[in-house]
């Protein structure tokens, strides 16, 4: 008999990790979710970050922004390496949507740049990436499989 796995919303700016059978469900609208994943310790996170532009023209993202969304990868990061010590084969994937007025260089590039340069420092492949603008778009993410799907 199959037992059902929990499920988890992640509302924007913030991050959830787990060590058990999870489902992650995020509506990506003008952001970016950063899925990791141990599937050999079947741990993982789940980081759900806006695209935030200040202003009425098409400006990068504020440092204060940055520095924000810098320190919340880096919480992430750390809380599911102190659940999952033994999690070592950590990878990611990286699903978003972009904003209507997106411009190349602006806020969605540098918060996309800003993330796949932390998790290269800390020793997180990327394995996959899929950021597309269009409608918003519905995440399921189930880390004990390394499991991503996107509609």
């Amino acid at each position: 008999m199959e037992t059902a796995c929990r499920q988890m919303s992640v509302p924007p700016d913030r991050f959830e990790v787990v060590t058990d059978d999870t489902l992650f469900t995020v509506v990506l609208h003008s952001s970016v979710a950063v899925c990791i994943y141990d599937a050999v310790d079947e741990a993982g996170a789940l980081l759900h970050l806006r695209f935030i532009t200040r202003g009425s023209k098409p400006a990068d993202a504020t440092d204060t922004i940055l520095a924000t969304e810098l320190l919340l990868v880096d919480r992430c990061v750390q809380s599911l390496r102190e659940i999952a010590p033994l999690a070592k084969n950590l990878q990611a994937k990286i699903a978003g949507h972009l904003p209507d007025d997106a411009h190349p260089g602006g806020a969605p590039d540098s918060v996309l740049s800003l993330v796949r340069h932390f998790l290269a420092d800390v020793n997180i492949a990327e394995i996959s990436s899929d950021v597309a603008g269009g409608a918003p778009r519905a995440l399921r993410f189930r880390p004990s499989m390394g499991w991503l799907q996107i509609s």
